[in-house]
């Protein structure tokens, strides 16, 4: 997908990355709202999760992925994995010129257009909670923020067996919503990809008045602002494609991508990094 031609940078793809597959949600919101966008999307399969490294190693993993991306000649990155904006982001953007995005100050800038925000509630993976990125980002912003950051480490992986709809999914989900919403939280933030596909359980078990803020939404919004300023949106008129390159290809991961993009993904491609 390499169709970048000399001073006309904004026919070049789009690049995402992310330990996995859930990043494609990102991909899928950017599709909606920027459809003529071509997209090429790398996902590290054979070194998920992320969230479990050292940010050394996140650091490490996310240059290869960058590399992958700008060698393919995109016009810019999306980190579409919260573990890597949170470790990695700053050092990338130092590192290249290629215009970077993540999806923690899309998430923080949506968060905060709500004049009212008072009781900002976070649920992410141990990696992302951890790194206090979330929580760092909006106390600059914002003084006077209560924030709570609740870890939520069984959501993924029910996501990715598809109990969607399973009672076991709402009983975890309250368990971990009960307490910040004891807390008065006015504002849930969901600061991983494979959160979105829980947004109609989590609407059903939120009290009306919690504003949910979901990653996808957030960073495809902030990203088409990001092209307009940079001048680097695709033609008008152009069809946009989809290219999804995988670390490690299994028929799970196939799976997994239909149903985060809800269509069929195309082929696959392997991607070898380093070296």
């Amino acid at each position: 997908m390499k169709r970048r031609t000399i001073g006309s940078v904004n026919t070049g793809p789009l690049g995402f990355f992310d330990s996995g597959v859930g990043g494609l949600t990102v991909v899928r919101a950017v599709q909606e709202l920027l459809p003529g966008e071509d997209i090429l999307y790398l996902g590290d399969t054979a070194r998920l999760p992320y969230g479990s490294k050292s940010p050394e190693t996140i650091r490490q993993f996310a240059d290869e992925d960058a590399r992958f991306l700008i060698a393919r000649g995109v016009k810019a990155i999306v980190v579409a994995c919260n573990t890597a904006t949170a470790h990695a982001l700053p050092s990338l953007r130092q590192q290249y010129r290629v215009p970077i995005l993540g999806v923690i100050e899309a998430g923080v800038d949506a968060a905060l257009a709500n004049p009212n925000a008072e009781r900002i509630g976070i649920i992410a993976t141990r990696g992302t909670i951890g790194s206090h990125a979330y929580q760092h980002a909006l106390a600059l912003r914002r003084t006077g923020l209560i924030i709570h950051g609740q870890a939520a480490p069984l959501l993924v992986p029910l996501v990715e067996e598809n109990w969607i709809d399973h009672p076991a999914t709402a009983m975890v989900l309250k368990t971990y919503l009960d307490p910040l919403v004891e807390k008065g939280i006015d504002t849930l933030m969901l600061a991983c990809t494979h959160y979105p596909l829980l947004i109609p359980l989590l609407r059903e078990i939120l009290p009306d008045d919690v504003c949910l803020v979901d990653s996808a939404t957030t960073c495809a919004e902030h990203l088409q602002k990001e092209l307009v300023n940079l001048n680097l949106l695709a033609p008008a008129g152009n069809e946009g494609k989809l290219e999804i390159h995988l670390t490690d290809l299994s028929e799970e991961f196939e799976v997994l991508a239909r149903r985060f993009l809800k269509k069929a993904p195309g082929r696959i491609h392997r991607a070898v990094l380093g070296g």
